[in-house]
């Protein structure tokens, strides 16, 4: 399989207290696997976890102990790469595991918040929880239950990859890189390219504060958003490779729509920018 999309919840605050677990498969774009099992945590359930998911002490009654289910789990995902939706899970996979003196999953952890976040621009501060994305890219689901939120964390990976480009296993490094926020900056005005005006946007390797810091040692004013008086946007590689339309950020398609109509804006691949930087900071620029 390409990738295992997993998805816990639990008993109460401890999260070791897993209650349930979900599945799902994702192979070449579609759905191979399915599989979820309530768990009986051994431990108490808090009123405030039951009001979540609902599920309750009536609900596991009868129900495999984790050590019961992880022969199961282990040939599902040892050795996969395996997505849940932000670190909460892998932390309680690694908690409970730890509890019962487990061997711990032999598999490469992925999380479909940061790729959603370094994905959609309008996800990167705020709104990347799983419904929000899950809205964003048009997906219904059942909140709160394991299999459905497995599921959903699967189909956000497959938009993912289909808007960005970017496969699973590239993922795995792209998804680390910064999510920059606002920055602007005042251009050096000795420097070569004074009086550009430059906007960075996508998903940049370097942190959008550094890269801003290089462009106005340049000389470039540094903005954060795309205006008439905008000559330069730099966009994160993978984003430039992305589809027409609304696969791209919003700076991206205004500034499409600038050059369009006969505005002097060019637009770079951050690779292009930091090679910019470099050459002009050796004098090879002059």
């Amino acid at each position: 399989m390409d990738f295992v999309a997993i998805d816990l919840e639990t008993a109460n605050a401890n999260m070791a207290s897993i209650c349930q677990v979900g599945l799902a498969g994702f192979e070449d774009g579609a759905m191979v696997l399915e599989w979820s099992s309530y768990v009986d945590p051994e431990d108490f359930f808090d009123p405030m976890n039951i009001s979540i998911h609902g599920i309750t002490e009536e609900t596991i009654l009868g129900q495999p102990t984790l050590p019961d289910l992880v022969g199961d789990m282990v040939s599902m995902l040892d050795a996969q790469i395996v997505v849940s939706h932000t670190h909460f899970d892998r932390v309680a996979i690694q908690q409970a595991f730890s509890r019962y003196e487990l061997d711990p999953l032999g598999c490469t952890w992925l999380d479909s918040a940061r790729v959603a976040r370094r994905t959609w621009e309008q996800c990167s501060q705020r709104g990347y929880g799983l419904r929000d994305v899950c809205q964003l890219i048009g997906y219904e689901f059942v909140h709160h239950d394991a299999l459905e939120d497995a599921k959903a964390a699967g189909h956000i990976m497959l938009a993912a990859i289909e808007t960005s480009g970017v496969g699973v296993a590239d993922w795995l490094t792209h998804s680390n890189a910064r999510v920059g926020g606002s920055v602007q900056r005042e251009g050096d005005p000795d420097g070569p390219l004074f009086g550009e005006v430059m906007v960075f946007t996508g998903a940049l390797e370097i942190p959008r504060r550094e890269a801003a810091d290089l462009a106005a040692s340049l000389g470039c004013s540094v903005a954060s958003s795309v205006t008439q008086q905008t000559t330069l946007l730099v966009v994160g590689d993978q984003d430039v490779s992305k589809l027409a339309g609304h696969a791209k950020s919003s700076k991206h398609r205004k500034a499409e729509q600038l050059i369009s109509s006969g505005h002097p804006l060019r637009i770079l691949r951050e690779t292009d920018f930091r090679e910019l930087v470099a050459i002009m900071q050796n004098g090879r620029g002059s």
